[in-house]
């Protein structure tokens, strides 16, 4: 593979009382900023509301690829996207109109893309490839970081990335992303990749970034 190779890493697992101290340590060289908003109600968990959020998005050196676990996506997601988010992902799950929501993210600027959960198969949402950015395959349930890599992803990955094909969609996987994981991901197909836990509880984050980055651009 040659395609572009792009580490988001996730604030998920960082210091959230200096976030802005967390993201200069790998600002130099990740690609995206991945911010998780969850609700409490799509998952069992809350990160930020939408003032904290804006502020995040507002003041990072990193573009910022927004992940919306939350309920109601057609109404929220384009909020994300006119507070200035690079990208901005949704469940698939959690829409009632993908299509207008994909589309209302692209009127303002933004990147939009679809997120599935580990149970939700891709062969139900073939019709929206022609008109998203990225596609985003959960490698992990969402709500929480830290959790354990499920490998038996890697088919829906290497299955969407055939039905992609020539198209430049990106593919990302989120969840269990590490130094032993990054290549098994990459070899199934994806280009785009969320690490939390790994970066940010590693004592050198930026060199961790560096290191995830290598492996995937060996494949």
């Amino acid at each position: 593979m040659t395609s572009e190779i792009r580490i988001t890493p996730s604030i998920l697992n960082a210091d959230f009382s200096k976030l802005q101290s967390e993201i200069q340590k790998i600002a130099s060289v990740s690609d995206l900023l991945h911010l998780d908003i969850m609700d409490n109600i799509f998952v069992p968990n809350f990160t930020f509301d939408f003032d904290k959020a804006s502020e995040i998005i507002s003041q990072s050196s990193l573009p910022v690829d927004s992940h919306l676990m939350v309920a109601d996506a057609d109404a929220i997601a384009v909020q994300y996207a006119e507070a200035g988010s690079a990208s901005v992902t949704f469940h698939v799950e959690a829409a009632r109109d993908i299509r207008a929501t994909i589309s209302s993210i692209k009127r303002h600027g933004a990147r939009a893309s679809i997120a599935l959960k580990p149970a939700t198969k891709i062969d139900d949402y073939l019709e929206f490839l022609d008109a998203v950015d990225m596609v985003l395959i959960m490698t992990v349930e969402p709500g929480f970081g830290g959790q354990k890599f499920m490998a038996h992803m890697m088919e829906k990955v290497t299955k969407t990335r055939k039905l992609i094909g020539d198209r430049p969609i990106w593919i990302q996987v989120d969840g269990g992303i590490s130094l032993e994981t990054i290549e098994i991901a990459r070899e199934a197909g994806a280009d785009t990749f969320v690490a939390g836990s790994a970066v940010f509880n590693s004592p050198e984050p930026a060199e961790m970034v560096n290191k995830l980055r290598q492996l995937a651009s060996s494949i």
